[in-house]
């Protein structure tokens, strides 16, 4: 019987085997005798330790919205939240799988109900419990209508790399086209921040 450190050890192999795996090709076209192999063991241990493919692919994205959270932690501060969006940015930058690994699921789910939606609600209702600090708004709505504004500003350009070349980069291209991309958007995220803060609304 494997030892605990093994199985720990094992299941992590198969985590970051199934990011990479669903990364590049999303929950329907990721493969778990590909992910196995990557993983160096056999693929009853995916079932093993997960139940399902469906539940690996909700333990990859559970996994990387903790990194991001703790990496580009939402401020309580009203100061430093100018700088978010920035940061949010600078994150998707260096790695632009968390925003793939969300586009996939967008369209595999589509309307319908994604596995461990409370877990997620409960993630976002922690960044939205913290803007709501920062800012001083009671209304959660509200706010829960900034934070996805604000994430929208941040993320898009990598959700759609296409989008961003066609539309932006083939404008001024070059790396200091993403810098200048980046001040651009931070700008837009401190007006909606301010738009919220001086009518309850969401900028138009």
């Amino acid at each position: 019987m494997p030892s605990t450190r093994s199985s720990a050890r094992t299941r992590e192999l198969l985590l970051k085997a199934a990011h990479d795996e669903f990364t590049d090709h999303g929950l329907s076209g990721g493969r778990v005798d590909r992910i196995a192999a990557a993983a160096g063991c056999n693929k009853q241990r995916i079932y093993a330790y997960f139940g399902s493919k469906e539940h690996l692919f909700e333990e990859v994205l559970r996994s990387a919205h903790r990194t991001l959270a703790e990496s580009v932690p939402v401020p309580t501060d009203r100061d430093e939240l100018d700088s978010y969006v920035g940061r949010v940015f600078d994150y998707h930058r260096r790695d632009p799988s968390l925003v793939r690994l969300i586009a996939w699921e967008g369209l595999n789910y589509r309307d319908a109900q994604i596995p461990g939606s409370e877990a997620r609600r409960a993630f976002y209702l922690e960044k939205t419990t913290a803007l709501q600090q920062a800012l001083g708004i009671g209304d959660r709505t509200v706010v829960a209508a900034l934070m996805l504004g604000l994430i929208g500003i941040a993320s898009w350009p990598f959700v759609a790399p296409q989008t961003r070349r066609l539309l932006y980069e083939e404008a001024a291209p070059g790396e200091s086209t993403m810098d200048h991309l980046r001040d651009v958007l931070t700008s837009c995220g401190r007006a909606s921040i301010a738009a919220v803060e001086r009518t309850g609304l969401p900028a138009l």
